[in-house]
Parts: C-alpha cells; sequence; structure tokens
C-alpha cells in the first residue's frame, strides 16, 4: 500500500522584534546553507536599526551621503535600499521546490502579500513593471484607479512613491532575504542614496499617507498575507 505524502508545515511568521541587521542576516545565511529537504520553512519579521544594505547590483555612487549609518554589502538581489525603525521587514525563507512554484511566481507572491496589506489599511498599491516593490499614488494612495499609460520617459515614477522595497536571494532553490514595508518611519535617511538606484525616487509610508497603524499592527497582517500567499 503506498505511503501518503507528507505535506510541508504551514508556515508561521516568527516574531524576532528590533533585530540586529548583520546578526540576522548571518543567521539566514546560516539556515539557508544548513537546512535540508526536510527543513521546515521559516518565515521572520522585525525591524532593524538604522543601516543601509547593498544588493549585488548596487552601485557607491547610489550611496550619498550615508553619514553615521552603516553601509552593508550583501548577497540579495537589488541595489541600496534603507533599513531602520518603524519598517516592518520580512524574511521568507522557502524551499521553492517544494513549495512547487520559480523565482518570478514568488516575487509575484511576495508583492501580492504587500499589495494585500496595504488594501487591509484602505490603500491601493502598484507594481511598476521592471522596479521590483510596492508603490502608492501620491496624490491619492486610496484611489483604486489602475495604473494607465506609458510611463514618463524621463521619469517613471512620476507621481509614485515607494512604500515597499524587495530583495531576495535563491540559494539550491531556497531562499532568504524579502521584504520591507514602510509603516511609520524616519523617511530623511532615504534622502540620502537613490533608493533601489533611482535618483529622485520618493518613498513614503503609511503614516505620511494618512494612515495611522503601529508597527505590531502592520507586522501581524503582512505576515498573514505572507502565510497565505506563500503557501504551495
Amino acid at each position: 500500500m503506498a505511503t501518503a505524502a507528507v505535506a510541508a508545515p504551514s508556515l508561521e511568521p516568527s516574531h524576532l522584534g528590533r533585530a540586529d541587521y548583520l546578526a540576522t542576516y548571518a543567521a539566514m545565511r546560516e539556515f539557508t546553507l544548513g537546512r535540508t529537504d526536510a527543513t521546515p520553512d521559516a518565515l521572520w519579521v522585525c525591524e532593524h536599526p538604522p543601516v543601509y544594505t547593498q544588493g549585488v547590483a548596487g552601485k557607491a555612487d547610489h550611496v550619498l551621503a550615508p553619514g553615521d549609518i552603516p553601509v552593508v554589502q550583501t548577497d540579495r538581489g537589488g541595489q541600496v535600499t534603507y533599513h531602520g525603525p518603524g519598517q516592518v521587514v520580512a524574511y521568507p525563507l522557502l524551499d521553492l521546490r517544494r513549495a512547487g512554484y520559480y523565482v518570478k511566481e514568488y516575487v509575484f507572491r511576495i508583492e501580492e502579500s504587500v499589495i494585500r496589506t496595504l488594501a487591509h489599511f484602505g490603500v491601493t498599491g502598484h507594481r511598476v513593471a521592471g522596479a521590483p516593490g510596492i508603490y502608492v499614488r501620491l496624490d491619492d494612495p486610496f484611489s483604486h484607479a489602475a495604473l494607465s499609460g506609458p510611463l514618463h520617459p524621463d521619469d517613471p515614477f512620476r507621481g509614485l512613491g515607494k512604500i515597499a522595497a524587495l530583495g531576495i536571494k535563491v540559494s539550491r532553490h531556497c531562499t532568504y532575504h524579502g521584504v520591507a514595508l514602510n509603516v511609520a518611519m524616519d523617511l530623511e535617511p532615504f534622502e540620502r542614496i537613490n533608493p533601489c538606484g533611482y535618483s529622485g525616487l520618493k518613498t513614503v509610508d503609511l503614516s505620511t499617507i494618512g494612515v495611522q497603524a503601529t508597527w505590531d499592527e502592520a507586522a501581524q497582517v503582512l505576515g498573514q498575507k505572507l502565510t497565505a500567499f506563500l503557501q504551495p
């Protein structure tokens, strides 16, 4: 008699609180390099003290004036971004082969989780082709109207603000790094870089677009949405 396959355990968020970035980065790498086919997936949710992180495509000249904020070179995709208090950072540590989908769909599912999180707070999130992450309309972040028409050739982000950044790494079909959602931050450090490599890109958070939500509220909702949308 054939034995039924054992389903992977359901994904449950682990809330780490405020966590040092370098220690978290090292722990993600260690978890991923040491996992086996039987290792359960994990979802770490945290916030970091102020830090700039560079992706593998990052250019030094996009870090304009870091001041006393450390700059950490990482092995994730993408370019430079900022992490700091008031931002929910989620790190899905998944076996994509076991999940049964590829990297492109994985990115789509993460972005959809953020879009659904924003919708929970009445905000409409948008994707921009070729620019991973989630954006909102600056003139009306609550409008349900889809983005339409060609992007402005000189300013593809005209009228938009970035509210969530995405950067991942896949090693031996297993993921680490993840997504950061801006909730109630000091946004000034974003002005010291070209966020995600784009000069003049406006960065916003929930508080600046008129949504009063605590870090804990946003972390809980994002964790729930990621749990739902990353399931096989």
